[in-house]
């Protein structure tokens, strides 16, 4: 299964974390961790099921848009 470790600037606490955790869940995608000190976020996910760019865009309507 593709790893994908994503940059996410407006992380901030770990509420953020559990909001975009929840997100990509509802999605396909394995949630692995998050790091409000370092504003990355890893996870899995099953590209059958659910595109990357899908995971960014459901990130960022969350609030978190993911740095290119």
């Amino acid at each position: 299964m593709p790893r994908a470790v994503l940059e996410a600037p407006d992380i901030s606490c770990d509420h953020c974390i559990m909001t975009i955790e929840k997100a990509v869940s509802n999605l396909g995608a394995q949630f692995v961790s998050g790091d409000p000190a370092t504003k990355i976020v890893t996870l899995e996910y099953d590209p059958d099921v659910v595109s990357l760019e899908a995971i960014e865009a459901a990130m960022e309507e969350e609030g978190y848009p993911v740095k290119k």
